[in-house]
Order: structure tokens, then C-alpha cells, then sequence
């Protein structure tokens, strides 16, 4: 189909619709049920398929603008290099990579990359809630499905049809998440560790890391069995554009005004070097 990717038309018999759950086909340039429900394909290509309004919608343009320039200097590759080592421990099974709250689909391009080969993993899907970022996705890779969804009222894929799950500093929701991860499929779950960015909190503001993250990431995940886990930390050498796209892509971007921001960057030598803490974990279902 002419302007529709072809990522995309792969995806659709893992795609479902998000009003009756029946699977979707493609029409000219919009995805229908056999009920008669009807999502656009927008003409960046992706699909929006949150309905009845989102709990939260994502990213802003000047977000993701800043993320995607944060991402694409390189800043994070060790992390996705943690993913797609965590991926990489033995065979997978059928299906997609699904990167929930994946953003412009920078790690899932990353992770497909680096993923051998032998572990047979065709496609990924992107799923997010910002349309700014999903314009991006929709071209990040020959082989991402960028959807729109709203993933606290439930993904719209066909049950037990992920290869993996992947959650990278993005919101969970375990039960859509069991529901979607294929048998021996594995979810991959990146969350910061306190001394992460340590040396901007102060100086540029930006939001601590909550203390309980881990005993609340254990409540949440009680359903499945953590398999792995690895501690990464590196160090890297940011100068100003760079600590200005990282405020400007997370959450400090609605604590810290642009002019403050400003001043405090200001105050800094030209390069830092900062901390990258996070923790990778696998899980599988119990």
C-alpha cells in the first residue's frame, strides 16, 4: 500500500482493534475491523489507536526535540547495549519486540541492531502516547510499527504475541504486559539508580531519584519472576547543549524555566561529567 510502511503492514496481525479487540486491515490508508471501527494512518505513518480520550499525552514537540538530539549524540548507547545484551541471552521466541512508552523508538532501533541475528526477531513495535514522538518513530527504523496507545487502558495487540517487552524509563502496566509477552517471552525493565545524573541535581535542578523506586518496582511486578539483573554506571562528558537537551527531555523540563535554566547552565564549566546509573532487569512470568 502506497505511503503506508511496510513495518506497519507487518504489524497488523499483531495489532488489535482498540474498541472490540477484533483484529484490523488496512483500507486505502485506514486500519478497520470487521465491526467497522476506523483509525487513520497518519501521513508520517503510524497509527493512533488510544480511544475515548489518554490519561496522559505524552511528550510535548519541544520534549521529544530535545530527546531525540540527546539520544542521537550517543549519550545512552551503553543502555541500549544493556538491553539488547539482556535480549540477547538465549533464543527468543515469535513475535515482536514491543518497547512500551518507547518515545521516538531510539532504543528499540538500537536494540534491533544489536540483537544476533540467530535469535530470529523480524520486527518491533513502538507504542506511545505522544504523537510528537510517534512521528519519529514511524521513520526510525525499517523495521518499527510505530502506534499510538495509552498504555494504562491497555495495549492494543493480540494476547501472548511480544517476543519481549521492553520498558525503558516508561510507565508499566504488568497486567497488559502478562497478557501480551508470549510463553518464555522476557520483559526488560530500565529504571534509574539514586546516584543517576547525581552531578545536575543541584546544580541544574533536576528531580531526584524516588528512594522506594525499588520496592515499589517489586509490588508492581509481583506477578513475575525477575530472571537477571546487571547495575550499569558509566560516566559522560556533556557540554551545554547537551545538559540542556537532557533537562528538556524528562520530567525536569516542567520544573526548571527555560531562563533559569539558562542562568544555571551559566554557572557550569563548559563540559561535566555526569553519572549514568540505571538498572537493568529481566522478568518472565511465574
Amino acid at each position: 500500500m502506497p505511503d503506508v510502511p511496510g513495518a506497519l503492514l507487518g504489524a497488523l496481525e499483531h495489532v488489535r482493534c482498540p474498541v472490540c479487540g477484533q483484529p484490523l486491515a488496512l483500507e486505502e490508508r485506514v486500519l478497520r475491523c470487521p465491526a467497522g471501527h476506523a483509525v487513520d494512518v497518519a501521513r508520517q505513518g503510524y497509527a493512533h489507536l488510544a480511544v475515548g480520550g489518554r490519561a496522559h499525552p505524552g511528550d510535548t514537540a519541544a520534549m521529544v526535540a530535545a530527546r531525540d538530539a540527546f539520544l542521537g549524540a550517543g549519550h545512552y548507547v551503553p543502555i541500549a547495549q544493556a538491553v539488547a545484551d539482556a535480549l540477547g541471552e538465549g533464543e527468543l521466541p515469535p513475535g515482536p519486540v514491543v518497547d512500551v512508552g518507547g518515545g521516538t523508538g531510539w532504543y528499540l532501533a538500537q536494540v534491533l541492531d544489536r540483537l544476533p541475528p540467530a535469535l530470529g526477531v523480524r520486527d518491533g513495535l513502538c507504542l506511545d502516547s505522544s504523537s510528537a514522538a510517534l512521528r519519529r518513530a514511524a521513520r526510525v527504523h525499517p523495521r518499527v510499527a510505530a502506534l499510538g496507545v495509552d498504555v494504562w487502558r491497555g495495549l492494543p495487540l493480540a494476547d501472548g504475541c511480544a517476543s519481549a517487552v521492553l520498558s525503558v524509563f516508561a510507565p508499566r502496566n504488568p497486567a497488559e504486559v502478562a497478557r501480551v509477552l508470549g510463553p518464555a517471552g522476557r520483559w526488560v525493565v530500565v529504571t534509574p539508580r539514586p546516584e543517576h545524573l547525581r552531578e545536575l541535581v543541584g546544580p541544574l535542578g533536576m528531580l531526584t531519584v524516588d528512594a522506594r523506586k525499588d520496592d515499589r518496582l517489586a509490588a508492581d511486578l509481583a506477578d513475575f519472576e525477575r530472571t537477571a539483573s546487571t547495575d550499569l554506571a558509566v560516566t559522560v562528558e556533556l557540554d551545554h547543549p547537551a545538559l540542556r537537551a537532557l533537562v528538556g527531555m524528562g520530567p525536569s523540563a516542567h520544573h526548571v524555566p527555560a531562563a533559569e535554566l539558562e542562568a544555571r547552565l551559566a554557572d557550569l564549566p563548559p563540559t561535566v561529567a555526569v553519572t549514568v546509573a540505571v538498572r537493568v532487569s529481566t522478568y518472565a512470568l511465574s
